[in-house]
Order: C-alpha cells, then sequence, then structure tokens
C-alpha cells in the first residue's frame, strides 16, 4: 500500500468507522456466538501473496462486526446506548483521530531526548507553549529550526513533554494537590499508564522497593527475602480483582479490611488490622484505598484512614478508576477530600472521560520513588541530559520500556471537547442515572441496593438471589440491552451503568420497559 493508496482507503476507513457509530444502536449489543466460533471461518495459515483490500473490509464484516442483514452477530457493541454493563469506555471522534496521529507517528516514547544543533550542545527544546489557540505544528515543534541541521538523540522529546503537560493540565481539572503536579519542579508528577491494574502494580512495587531501602538502611544484616516475607498490604473487601492480583505479583501478601455499612473502608477496621499484623511481627506497606468500587461505586473513607496511612509509613494508593473522571466537576470534587494524604493517585480518563483506550491517568507526589524501583540504564539507552535535572525519561515510571504517543488523545479531547464540555457529559450520565433509580423506585417490586451517587444504579427484585439470577440470565439472552450482576454480601444484584457516549434518556426508558416486562416473565414462573 503506497502513500495514494492510503489516503484513499484512509477515507474509506473513516467513512466505515463513522457509518458505524453512528448506526450501532441498530446493531444488537450483545453477541450470538460461542467460543471457537471464528477459527472455521478463517485459514489455518497466513496467505503466501497479499489479499486485497476490498477482501480484508470483507471479511470484517462477515467475520468480526456483521451488519444487520448478516446474523450472527459476532461483536459486543461496547458503545451501543443499550450497553450498560460494566463501565464506561470511553470513545470520542477527536480521540480517534489523535490515535490515528499517534500511529503515523509511530514514535517508541520511552525517554525524552533533543533536537542538537551540529557544533552544539544546547537542546532545542520541542514543546513549548500549548495554548488553546495553538496550532499542531506550534505544540509539537514549534521553532525547531537550529541555524544548523539538527540531529536527533534518543526517543521523543514531544511525546515526552506533552504528557508531562497534559497530566498538570488534567491535575489541574482535578484540583490535585500541587505536589502532584510537575510544574515548578515540584517533586511529583503524573505518567499515563496502560490500565489501573497497571498503575496499582507500579506503586505497589514501588512502595516495596522503598519499605525495603528503607528496612536495609536501618539494618543492614536484613536480606531482601527476610523483609519481603513479613510484608503486608491492604485494601476493602470491595477493593477490584487487580488489587489482588498486584499481590500476587509483588509477592506479598493482601489483607481484606471489611467495609461498614456503606461498603466503605473506614478507620477502625484499618487500625484494628494494623494492630494485629504487628503484633504478630508483620510489616505493613501499602494500602489501596477505592473511590468509585466497581461493585456499587461506593467510596473509602480517605479523611480517616489517609492520616493513619501516614503514621504508620504506609504507601496509599488512591484507586479511582472510574469515578476520577467526575471529579472535574465542582458538585463532585468532595468525593475526593482526602487525596492530600495519598502517595499516588490514579484514574481512568479511558473509562468516563472520552478518552479512548488506553489512557490510565497517574500521579505520585515524588517521582524518584517510581524512578527508584524501576531505573535501569543500559548503555544503548543513555542519553546526554538523563542525569540534567531538566527532563523526564517515563520508561522508569512504568513496566514496560515502550510506550505510544497516548498525550495526543487528552490534547485532542480537551480541546475540543473543553472543561466545560466534559462536565456536560459527566453531568448528563449522573441524571440519566438517577432518572432510572427513579423508575426502580416506582415499581414495588424492586429494591435500589445502594445509594446512587454517580452513574451507576445497583437495583434487585426483591426476593431470592435465584429469582435475580433468572432475571438477568433473560435480559442477556434477549440482547436488546446488556448488564452485568454483582454481589452485595450475600445479595445477587443488577448493576445499570449509564455507559454510551450517545445513550439519552429514550434508552433509559425503553431498558427499563424491557426489565420489568421480562421481570412479569420471571415472577410469572416463579409462581406457577
Amino acid at each position: 500500500m503506497n502513500a495514494s493508496e492510503f489516503r484513499r482507503r484512509g477515507k474509506e476507513m473513516v467513512d466505515y468507522m463513522a457509518n458505524y457509530m453512528e448506526g450501532i444502536e441498530g446493531r444488537q449489543v450483545y453477541p450470538d456466538v460461542e467460543p471457537g466460533y471464528l477459527r472455521p471461518l478463517i485459514p489455518a495459515a497466513a496467505p503466501q501473496e497479499p489479499d486485497t483490500f476490498e477482501d480484508i473490509i470483507n471479511d470484517v464484516e462477515k467475520i468480526i462486526m456483521p451488519g444487520l442483514l448478516c446474523p450472527p452477530m459476532q461483536v459486543t457493541h461496547w458503545h451501543s446506548p443499550y450497553f450498560f454493563a460494566y463501565f464506561p469506555t470511553a470513545s470520542s471522534y477527536p480521540a480517534m483521530l489523535a490515535d490515528m496521529l499517534c500511529g503515523a507517528i509511530g514514535c517508541i516514547g520511552f525517554s525524552w531526548g533533543c533536537c542538537l544543533g551540529r557544533g552544539s550542545n544546547q537542546p532545542i527544546r520541542c514543546v513549548q507553549s500549548l495554548g488553546a489557540g495553538g496550532s499542531l505544528e506550534k505544540g509539537l515543534a514549534p521553532a525547531c529550526k537550529p541555524p544548523v541541521p539538527p540531529y536527533l538523540e534518543a526517543a521523543s522529546p514531544a511525546c515526552t513533554e506533552l504528557e508531562t503537560v497534559m497530566m498538570d493540565w488534567l491535575g489541574k481539572m482535578l484540583e490535585l494537590p500541587k505536589a502532584f503536579l510537575n510544574e515548578k519542579a515540584g517533586e511529583g508528577g503524573g505518567v499515563i499508564q496502560g490500565s489501573a491494574s497497571e498503575a496499582t502494580l507500579v506503586a505497589l512495587l514501588a512502595a516495596r522497593t522503598k519499605v525495603i531501602h528503607r528496612l536495609q538502611a536501618a539494618s543492614p544484616e536484613l536480606t531482601q527475602a527476610a523483609i519481603m516475607e513479613k510484608l503486608v498490604a491492604y485494601s476493602s473487601d470491595q477493593a477490584h480483582s487487580s488489587v489482588e492480583r498486584a499481590g500476587l505479583i509483588g509477592g506479598v501478601k493482601l489483607k481484606a479490611i471489611p467495609s461498614d455499612g456503606n461498603f466503605a473502608m473506614r478507620a477502625s477496621a484499618l487500625q484494628e488490622a494494623l494492630e494485629r499484623d504487628k503484633a504478630a511481627g508483620l510489616i505493613p506497606f501499602f494500602m489501596v484505598a477505592t473511590l468509585g468500587t466497581t461493585t456499587c461505586c461506593s467510596f473509602d473513607n480517605l479523611l480517616e484512614v489517609g492520616p493513619i496511612c501516614n503514621k504508620e509509613d504506609i504507601w496509599l494508593h488512591v484507586d479511582a478508576a472510574y469515578a476520577g473522571s467526575a471529579f472535574i466537576c465542582p458538585e463532585f470534587r468532595h468525593l475526593l477530600n482526602g487525596v492530600e494524604f495519598a502517595d499516588s493517585f490514579n484514574f481512568n480518563p479511558h473509562k468516563w472521560l472520552l478518552v479512548n483506550f488506553d489512557c490510565s491517568a497517574m500521579w505520585v507526589k515524588k517521582r524518584t520513588d517510581l524512578t527508584g524501583a524501576f531505573r535501569l540504564d543500559p548503555t544503548y539507552l543513555k542519553h546526554s541530559h538523563q542525569d540534567s535535572g531538566l527532563i523526564t525519561d517515563y520508561r522508569h515510571w512504568q513496566i514496560p520500556l515502550g510506550r505510544r504517543f497516548r498525550s495526543l488523545k487528552m490534547w485532542f479531547v480537551f480541546r475540543m471537547y473543553g472543561v466545560k464540555g466534559l462536565q456536560a457529559y459527566i453531568r448528563k450520565h449522573v441524571q440519566l442515572s438517577h432518572e432510572f433509580e427513579s423508575l426502580v423506585r416506582q415499581d414495588p417490586r424492586f429494591e435500589i441496593c445502594v445509594e446512587v451517587i454517580l452513574g451507576l444504579v445497583c437495583f434487585r427484585l426483591k426476593g431470592s438471589n435465584k429469582v435475580n439470577e433468572a432475571l438477568l440470565q433473560r435480559i442477556n439472552s434477549a440482547k436488546k440491552i446488556h448488564l452485568v450482576p454483582c454481589h452485595l454480601r450475600d445479595k445477587f444484584v443488577l448493576r445499570f451503568a449509564i455507559c454510551s457516549r450517545t445513550v439519552e434518556s429514550a434508552h433509559v426508558q425503553r431498558a427499563w420497559e424491557h426489565i420489568k416486562e421480562l421481570a412479569a416473565d420471571v415472577l410469572r414462573a416463579e409462581r406457577e
């Protein structure tokens, strides 16, 4: 494929994508196929000779994403306005365009690098001013024209510096404490991780390294193995399973703190666990507090548990994967109160802030805590400015070495929506969740299981778990809408999450009518 054909096919692909997004409401939200359906539909090995682009696109529509007249349906359409499962996965046209540009630039932004003029050792900065009126050319390479031809040293200055600025932009939108920002030579800073799971693991590994160094500095005879077997981390019993996975990968014990009646972690339960474990000779070193749990969007009490972690010298990581986007709205910012006690904070713009996957925003108060855990400098990755203190090499902030130019998506979305546009989007979803809550409360057969704070409603039929399991089975078998469940203590609960960028009140109303009809069928069958 040459540039001429790429232009033609690229326009066709944009049309295909736009047509898909515009027509997604008409596609069945949940697939019909069984595991293993795809292998018989494609050859057993790659073709020896090239296929045509037309053949590939035909197979996409036939095998991957069949149209309205080509059953069975084979894709779960996450951006359908009838998708109410899990949590939102963000999607917007500006982010898609930015992803296209990211693919074209194709840099592997593991380090900053610089442009140097021959005969000069002075770097020419490639990101200077990113004002709202700045053009792409001005933002990515302003005045990058030295008097003598430049050469490129290291990986990508623009990729690194745009990310640093975007993380500060987003931090200010959230009103994060200044200690988390990178500007004005602060000790903290932000980095884009691939997911909240990665962010939790990175924080745990950094905390583990920090406590091992601290204890060995005080007692040089202690081995790493001796310390590791005594380390213990904590989270609420409502925390995401990725926290448990981080403990498994990190090789440390992880204990669940019982949550209260509102499914929140409180100071008394945490303090009790700490005292018990310290008396047993264990070393508490890491704690994850969740703001907006996956099960029911509950909030651990940061104002209570934060001071305890600071007093006990325990790394506090705050996971707000879903709920964090809402904190850009002043009326929801109080839910983040207590973040000043945290050592690291993370949420996913790729969930609810219109930035397509993957884009997980993580901040730390002391970036040396990360670089101290992950820094390795083989000769082939070194560059002349890495020890200057003026630049960021994000390879030291993460588990992978390579990284994509993900900050482009943030830049495009933040500028084309503006803070007010993003706030309006969040508020609309919260309004729709309260609309659904109101519909549920009007039906005496149903109950709301936990306070509705943001865009998630947890509800169920009054009665047994069996009847609610039957209702969910009928809902997903009908494939008109898609929901997933959770367990709250001993109750089987249905989750209704406002997800799609295009969802409107009419979709919520239709979904509720559909749920009511199926509930009547379930209750009728139970009586018979």
